[in-house]
C-alpha cells in the first residue's frame, strides 16, 4: 500500500494545488494508517475494510490524539482513498460509513488592543532586527496574513502607495488585502533603512530577509514573535497566528461586515470566519457581566 503514498502526493499538487505544509501533514498521517495497513497485511487498495480503518482510528484515539486531530486523520484518509477510486487503483471505498469523530470548536486566542500596543512597542529600537520585526508585526496586525502568507510576500507584490498587498494563500488561491497607514510607515521605514543595505541591487524577491540576507522562514518569525511578547510582558499564549485572529475579532468588534473579513482572511468558507462572531459575543457577555449593575 505504501507504493500509493508518492503517486497521491503528487496527484494533491496537480489536482489540488494544496500546500507544501498541508501535503507534509498528509504524508505523516498516512504514512502511519499505511505501516498500519501493511502490519495488517492489506497489501491491494481492494483488500482495506472499514473495520481496518475503524480499528486503525480506534488506536488513535487509544494513544491520546485528540479528536480534532483525529478528523483531520480521517479527512486525510477519505481523500487518500477518494483518489484510489478516481485514479481506478481500486474499486470501492471503505471510508464511506466511517463517521468523523465529534469535535468541540475551540475558540482562538487573541489579543487585546492594549496587548497588541504593547507587543509592537517591544519591537522599538534602531537596530536592523528591530526595524524589520517592528514592520513584520505592524504588517501581519494590519493584514491578517497567515504567517507562511507573510514570510513568501514578496515585494512586488507589495504596494505600498496605493495601499494593498496581494497574498498568496491556500491551493495558491490570490487575494487583495487592504494595508493601514501605521504599517505602510513602518515598511517603508525597513526598505529604506534595511532591505535596500541587505540587497542593494534589488535581486532577491521576499520581503522581509533574515540577518543573513536570506528569505525568513516560519520558524525564524515564530522565535520573533515569542521574544517580542516575552519583552512586551504578554501573558497570553501567543504564535504568529494569534496576530491574525486579534487581526478578525478587532475589526468584527469595531462593526466591520463578515463577508469583507472573510475575503481578507481569505476564508473558502463563511462558516470559518463565522467562529470570530462567537468571540466577539463572548466578549460582550464578559462586559455585561463585569459592567453591568445586575450582571
Amino acid at each position: 500500500m505504501n507504493r500509493y503514498l508518492d503517486l497521491f502526493l503528487a496527484w494533491l499538487i496537480a489536482e489540488k494545488g494544496l500546500s507544501p505544509n498541508t501535503r507534509s501533514a498528509y504524508a505523516a498521517d498516512l504514512g502511519r494508517y499505511l505501516d498500519f495497513l501493511e502490519a495488517r497485511q492489506r497489501t491491494t487498495a481492494d483488500s482495506v475494510q472499514s473495520s481496518d480503518i475503524a480499528e486503525f482510528l480506534a488506536k488513535e484515539r487509544g494513544r491520546g490524539l485528540a479528536p480534532r486531530s483525529r478528523a483531520r486523520l480521517l479527512s486525510a484518509i477519505r481523500m487518500f482513498h477518494r483518489f484510489l477510486l478516481i485514479e481506478r487503483y481500486a474499486s470501492q471505498n471503505p471510508v464511506t460509513v466511517i463517521e468523523a469523530p465529534r469535535t468541540i470548536k475551540k475558540l482562538p486566542s487573541f489579543l487585546t488592543t492594549a496587548e497588541v500596543d504593547a507587543l509592537l512597542a517591544a519591537a522599538a529600537g534602531e537596530r536592523s532586527e528591530d526595524i524589520r520585526d517592528r514592520a513584520m508585526l505592524e504588517l501581519l496586525y494590519a493584514t491578517g496574513l497567515r504567517v507562511s502568507e507573510l514570510v513568501n510576500l514578496k515585494k512586488r507584490e507589495l504596494n505600498l502607495d496605493v495601499g494593498y498587498l496581494l497574498a498568496i494563500g491556500k491551493g495558491n488561491k490570490e487575494r487583495l488585502v487592504p494595508v493601514g497607514e501605521a504599517a505602510r510607515e513602518q515598511v517603508r521605514d525597513y526598505l529604506e533603512r534595511v532591505r535596500n543595505r541587505q540587497d542593494p541591487e534589488d535581486r532577491k524577491e521576499p520581503l522581509f530577509l533574515s540577518r543573513l540576507g536570506e528569505a525568513m522562514t516560519r520558524q525564524a518569525f515564530w522565535n520573533i514573535i515569542k521574544k517580542r511578547a516575552l519583552l512586551a510582558g504578554v501573558r497570553t499564549s501567543i504564535s504568529p497566528h494569534t496576530l491574525r485572529h486579534s487581526f478578525a475579532t478587532h475589526l468584527l468588534g469595531g462593526g466591520a461586515d463578515l463577508r469583507s473579513v472573510q475575503m481578507m482572511l481569505g476564508h473558502a468558507d463563511l462558516s470559518t470566519t463565522q467562529i470570530y462572531t462567537h468571540i466577539t459575543q463572548e466578549r460582550l457577555k464578559q462586559l455585561h457581566r463585569q459592567l453591568h449593575p445586575r450582571g
